[in-house]
Formats: C-alpha cells, sequence, structure tokens
C-alpha cells in the first residue's frame, strides 16, 4: 500500500511541477540537453557509488567483520539499483540487509544503516552551512545550535545509538577513512547535480553550488516519494530563482540529476552483473574479524 501512495504523490508531485513552470520551457531545455555534460554527471555519480560501498566496508570492518572489497562494491551497486528503480525507497538496504545476514542479523542492519545515515549527517551539514549563507551568520547559527541540539538529544536518548556512531565513526584507526571517503561522497554528489545542471545550460558559480545543490538534495532525505523526484524538482523551482535562475531551468536540472542518478545506478549494477556465473552462489560471505 505504502508502494503505490509513494507512487502517486511522485507523479502527483512532479505532474504539479511540470505544470506550474510552463511545460514546453522545461521542454525546450530538456531537448537541448548536452549529453557530454550529462555523462560526466553520470560518471561521478558513479564514483559516489564505488566510494560509499568502501564506506559499507569500512563502517563493516568497524563492527568486526571481514566483508570484502569487491563484495561490497556488489552488493550496494544492487542495493542503490534497487532503491532508484523500485517505490519504497529501501528495499535495496532491506535486501543487502537480508543478503548481508551472515553478520547475523543486527550485525548486518548496524552496518547498513550506519552507512546510509553518515551520507545524510554529512549532507545536513552541509545544507546547515547553506543555512548559515542564506540567513546569515545570527539565524544560521541559531539554525546550527538547534539542529545539533537535537541530533545530540536524540543520541542521549538512545544509548545503543551512541555506542554505534562511536565504534563505527571515532573508533582510533577508523575515523580519517569514515572521514575521507564521506568528504569525497558528498562532493561528488554535488558535482554531479553541478554537471546535471551544466547540462542544461545552467551555470553555477561553486558558492552557489554548494547553497543551492545541498538545499534542493535534502528534499531527497524525506521518505514521501520514489527516490525524491518531485520533491526535489518542487524544491529546485522555489529556490533557484531566488538566485537569478529560471524556475524551468531549474527544474530541467533537476531533472536532468534524476536521469544522471539512474544512469549511475545502472553503472553500479556491472559488478553484480559481472559476478561469478556459479548458481546458487550464497549471500554475503563475512567472517567476524578477531577482537582487537
Amino acid at each position: 500500500m505504502i508502494w503505490i501512495v509513494r507512487t502517486m504523490m511522485t507523479l502527483a508531485l512532479l505532474g504539479a511541477v511540470i505544470w506550474l513552470v510552463a511545460p514546453h520551457e522545461l521542454a525546450g531545455a530538456l531537448r537541448a540537453i548536452d549529453l557530454h555534460w550529462l555523462a560526466v554527471a553520470v560518471l561521478l555519480l558513479a564514483l559516489q557509488i564505488a566510494l560509499s560501498a568502501l564506506r559499507w566496508h569500512v563502517t563493516a570492518h568497524a563492527f568486526g567483520f571481514a566483508l570484502p572489497r569487491y563484495r561490497a562494491l556488489q552488493e550496494y551497486g544492487l542495493s542503490v539499483a534497487v532503491n532508484t528503480f523500485l517505490p519504497g525507497g529501501v528495499l535495496g538496504d532491506l535486501a543487502r540487509i537480508a543478503r548481508s545476514r551472515s553478520f547475523g542479523w543486527r550485525g548486518a542492519a548496524a552496518s547498513v544503516l550506519i552507512e546510509r545515515l553518515a551520507g545524510q549527517v554529512a549532507l545536513a551539514l552541509v545544507a546547515l552551512g547553506a543555512g548559515v549563507a542564506v540567513l546569515g551568520v545570527l539565524r544560521g547559527g541559531a539554525l546550527v545550535i538547534a539542529a545539533i541540539g537535537a541530533g545530540g538529544f536524540l543520541l542521549w536518548l538512545w544509548p545503543r545509538g551512541r555506542r554505534l556512531l562511536m565504534q563505527a565513526w571515532l573508533a582510533p584507526g577508523v575515523w580519517p577513512a569514515q572521514a575521507g571517503l564521506t568528504c569525497a561522497i558528498v562532493a561528488l554528489n554535488l558535482g554531479g547535480f553541478w554537471a546535471a545542471a551544466r547540462a542544461v545550460d545552467v551555470v553555477l558559480s561553486p558558492g552557489v553550488a554548494i547553497v543551492l545543490i545541498s538545499l534542493t538534495l535534502l528534499s531527497m532525505l524525506i521518505p514521501l516519494t520514489i527516490n525524491g523526484w518531485g520533491l526535489r524538482e518542487g524544491v529546485a523551482a522555489a529556490l533557484w530563482p531566488l538566485w537569478g535562475i529560471g524556475a524551468a531551468q531549474a527544474v530541467a536540472a533537476s531533472v536532468a540529476f534524476g536521469l544522471a542518478c539512474m544512469g549511475a545506478a545502472l553503472l553500479g549494477l556491472v559488478p553484480w552483473l559481472l559476478r561469478s556465473r556459479q548458481t546458487g552462489q550464497d549471500p554475503v560471505v563475512a567472517p567476524k574479524l578477531p577482537r582487537q
């Protein structure tokens, strides 16, 4: 039932946005799309998938499970493709947990949850920085303090979550890899959107790109539509004109980004498709590492 609701919400929001921004202008922008820049966006987002798989590998090792890099890449690519093309938004992650059950269900769920949370927290922090740039130091600073306070309060209520985060993110020898990979992943996400915008002839300066793109991407964390479609375009249509970009161009950039995400998801499937052709292959084999 939730899949039907999400599909209907996606179609309704996307249809409303397209109708409001003048469909002929949007169609014209998409017809003139530069395939070279779109290919750059696809490649950047595909590299983001690969680095996210590596971050999952690091997270699993922090929990004491020897998830091989190549297997992480295969399973993560499959997960992203499922999340991208099927309603639900988390079906790929649930499948990744099930296929990694040799962790034990709790270990598998924790590794997937913490890895996904890392990306969302990083994007939220960038968006908060963008909020400071938009609202000014005083109001923006109050927003940052409120967000950090809310996050701290939630962790205080969830002691097990604190322990998991400390183990997976902040443990000695772990945090440099987590920080480096997460920064690179966020940069590739922003860069992929920038290249998609460039494909429809929207050129954003670095500072403006960080503000607009991070705030637009933040809408994709709201689990109302399929892979953020409709919500992302609505935010772009409302926000980007404040920086002098036409609403139709903004929506075209968001649609181009969505198409690039689909292309990257298909590329992310390649390692899984190239896996051993042996039938009846077992789910992820993830032996426990010896405790230090």
